[in-house]
């Protein structure tokens, strides 16, 4: 079921980039009109997405700011001072770990996914290891 609603997601979404690629606006027309992006959606439109792709809705301020503590406990590089990044990119692991995928697979997407411009190829396994318990248990302890 997961896989068809992901599925039907990403079929609308390419619809639509494909319309959209049919015409050419003017200038001004273009600035003028807003995309449909995650910004421009309704909070409850994209709610609703972001649940139906098997992505947690953002933390509180409280989960938030556990959460940047636990990352910077284990290195503080892996945040480096851009905590919306690493909550987003925690937010992602977490739909990696709710598709079910093995533990090593999901310590390698962590360790891909956590970089930094001091490591970008990621803070090495047994960090990413670290980094995937702390998404699990600050961001997605249901899945």
């Amino acid at each position: 079921m997961r896989t068809n609603t992901v599925g039907l997601i990403a079929t609308a979404a390419l619809a639509l980039v494909l319309t959209a690629c049919g015409t050419t606006p003017e200038p001004d027309q273009a600035a003028a009109k807003p995309s449909t992006t995650e910004a421009t959606l309704s909070p409850e439109a994209r709610a609703s997405a972001r649940a139906a792709a098997g992505i947690p809705a953002d933390p509180d301020t409280a989960t938030a700011t556990a959460y940047i503590a636990d990352l910077n406990a284990i290195d503080g590089d892996i945040v480096h001072g851009k905590d919306e990044k690493a909550i987003s990119r925690g937010l992602n692991q977490c739909r990696s770990i709710k598709d079910g995928k093995d533990r090593a697979k999901l310590i390698d997407l962590t360790n891909s996914r956590f970089s930094s411009p001091n490591h970008p190829e990621g803070h090495g396994l047994p960090k990413a290891e670290r980094i995937l318990d702390v998404v699990h248990k600050r961001l997605c302890p249901g899945f």
